[in-house]
């Protein structure tokens, strides 16, 4: 996994209803191996890391690089990640990414270790304002802009589509 799609899994963790063990699993959908060692302490943990990310994506939204640069590092220093180089096979680059560990980490360890990697990655490369929230009303999710001409302003296509169709339907109004 790149850092990038930690970045993009960020947000996702921060968008995933984690109330109950049940929904970190359906989370972790893909994550077989995570998603067999998901624990309520995780989905506690995870939640409060909820609470600590959405500041950041908030002040991003506003501008404010600043806050999202001092909210990450304090982030950083509250949780210190060591990112490790790894090989997929002979003959693949190295990658930098975050080891699983043993059985006895918790995966609410290695989805903050990779959520911070990946939220400092975007940051440090393509900068803080990659961060946003969805520009459609009544939509409270966040996303990562990676896009190459930093166009994206919705979590989602349905979000795009359902403020597309409400513009259009308030011009058809307006002129009728």
């Amino acid at each position: 996994m790149d850092l990038l799609r930690y970045a993009d899994a960020s947000a996702a963790l921060l968008n995933a209803d984690l109330a109950h063990v049940d929904g970190l699993a359906a989370h972790l959908a893909a994550r077989p191996v995570l998603q067999r060692r998901a624990t309520d302490r995780d989905c506690m943990v995870l939640r409060k890391l909820q609470r600590d990310l959405r500041p950041l994506f908030d002040a991003a939204a506003a501008g404010r690089e600043g806050a999202v640069v001092a909210g990450l590092n304090a982030l950083l220093a509250q949780h210190p990640v060591t990112p490790q180089l790894t090989v997929a096979g002979s003959g693949s680059s190295a990658r930098v990414g975050v080891a699983l560990g043993t059985d006895g980490q918790h995966v609410a360890d290695v989805l903050t270790a990779e959520v911070l990697l990946g939220l400092l990655e975007v940051v440090a490369r393509l900068g803080a304002d990659r961060l946003g929230t969805c520009a459609a009303a009544r939509c409270l999710r966040v996303f990562v802009d990676a896009s190459p001409n930093h166009s994206r302003r919705y979590c989602s296509e349905r979000c795009s589509s359902r403020a597309n169709v409400a513009a259009y339907r308030a011009r058809r109004r307006a002129r009728s």
